[in-house]
C-alpha cells in the first residue's frame, strides 16, 4: 500500500579498525612525502583493517552503532543495503554476513554497487521502500576495504584510500522532516577513467591477472578530479531544485571525501562558507562508499547537525557514477 510518508534518518554510526597509517609510514613505502600528499588532497592518515578481518567486520560494527542510535534491534530490521565495491566474496552478499552477524532475522538483504556512490544509491532506495510503504525499517551502510585493492607500490594511488564503514537507520518521519529529495546518474562511457580491470568474468584471476596488477585501483586522476567536481555540483543543484531550496538554505555540506581540493571547488561554487562545509578526509582518506556515511556519523557526534538543519549530500564514483540527497534533520 502506497504512503506519503516521509522517509528520515533515525540512526548513525561508524565503524572502523584502530590501525593507523599515516603520511610518514607512507613515506617509508613509495616515494613520496606527507607535505606532498596533504598539499595535493589534505588527506594525513587512513584506517587500515587488520588481516583476518573482513568488510563485514567493520559494517556490522557501524550497524550496531546506528541501531543503538536509532533505539531499534536488528530484528526489527526490514531490510539491509550495504553499498561497497570490495564486498567479502563474490556471494553471497556481505549485507547477507552483516545480516548474519546482527541476528537480523527478518530482513531482506542485498549489496549495491556504485562504487563512491554507492551509499548515495542506497540511500535513494531506502527512501523509495519507505515511502511506498514496503518497508518500515531499513539499514543502510556504506562499508569499504580499500586496502585490499589497493596497488601499495603505485604511490599515485596508494596515499589516497582507506578502509571504514558507515550506517544510517532509515524509518517513515513522524514529523514531515527526512530526505525531502535524492538525484543519482551515471555515464558509463567514463568507466576507463576509474576501474578495476580483473577478477570479473572478463578477466578471471589468474596468474596472469595477478602478475600484470590487474586486480588493483586504477585512475586517471586528472580526469577524475574534473568530472568529479562538474558532476557533483550538477548533482547538489538538481537536489536543491527539486526540494524547492537554494544553497543558502543549506545548513551544512557533506560531500564525497576523495580530495580535499574536490570539496572546496563544490563549496565555492555553491557559495559555502567554510563553517557549513564538512571535512575529515584528513582523519580517514577516501573510504568510497563509507565515506559519507562515515562523515554523517561524526558530524552528529559533533553537534554540527541540529534539529531542523538542512544537509546536502553529493557524491561521484567509478562508472560514472554521482548523485546527492537532501536532508532535513
Amino acid at each position: 500500500m502506497k504512503s506519503s510518508t516521509m522517509a528520515m534518518i533515525a540512526g548513525t554510526g561508524l565503524g572502523v579498525s584502530g590501525k593507523i597509517l599515516t603520511n610518514f609510514d607512507l613515506e617509508k613505502m613509495v616515494d613520496t612525502s606527507d607535505q606532498w600528499i596533504r598539499e595535493r588532497s589534505g588527506i594525513e592518515r587512513r584506517h587500515i583493517l587488520e588481516e583476518g578481518k573482513a568488510n563485514s567486520d567493520i559494517a556490522t560494527m557501524a550497524a550496531e552503532n546506528a541501531l543503538r542510535d536509532a533505539g531499534i534491534s536488528a530484528k526489527d530490521l526490514d531490510m539491509i543495503i550495504v553499498a561497497t565495491i570490495t564486498p567479502d566474496s563474490l556471494f553471497p552478499s556481505t549485507a547477507c554476513r552483516v545480516q548474519a552477524k546482527l541476528g537480523a532475522v527478518n530482513a531482506a538483504a542485498f549489496d549495491v554497487s556504485a562504487a563512491c556512490s554507492g551509499f548515495i544509491y542506497s540511500l535513494a532506495l531506502a527512501d523509495s521502500f519507505i515511502k511506498n510503504g514496503n518497508a518500515k525499517n531499513i539499514l543502510v551502510i556504506g562499508s569499504e576495504v580499500l586496502s585490499r585493492i589497493t596497488d601499495w607500490e603505485d604511490r599515485s594511488t596508494c596515499v589516497l584510500f582507506g578502509d571504514g564503514a558507515g550506517a544510517v537507520i532509515v524509518t517513515p518521519s513522524d514529523n514531515q522532516k527526512g530526505i525531502v529529495s535524492t538525484y543519482i546518474k551515471s555515464d558509463g562511457r567514463l568507466g576507463n577513467l576509474l576501474y578495476i580491470e580483473g577478477g570479473g568474468s572478463m578477466y578471471p584471476p589468474t596468474h596472469e591477472t595477478v602478475d600484470k596488477k590487474m586486480h588493483y585501483i586504477k585512475m586517471q586522476g586528472r580526469e577524475v578530479f574534473k568530472y568529479a567536481v562538474r558532476t557533483m555540483i550538477e548533482a547538489a543543484i538538481q537536489s536543491l531544485k527539486q526540494a524547492g531550496y537554494k544553497a543558502d538554505d543549506i545548513d551544512l555540506l557533506i560531500a564525497h571525501q576523495a580530495n580535499v581540493r574536490i570539496i572546496e571547488a563544490i563549496a565555492q561554487r555553491l557559495k559555502l562558507p567554510e563553517e557549513k562545509v564538512f571535512v575529515n578526509i584528513q582523519e580517514y582518506g577516501n573510504t568510497s562508499a563509507a565515506s559519507i556515511p562515515i562523515a554523517l556519523a561524526e558530524a552528529r557526534e559533533e553537534g554540527r547537525l541540529k534539529d531542523g538543519d538542512k544537509c546536502l549530500l553529493v557524491a561521484f564514483g567509478g562508472g560514472f557514477t554521482w548523485g546527492s540527497a537532501l536532508i532535513q534533520f
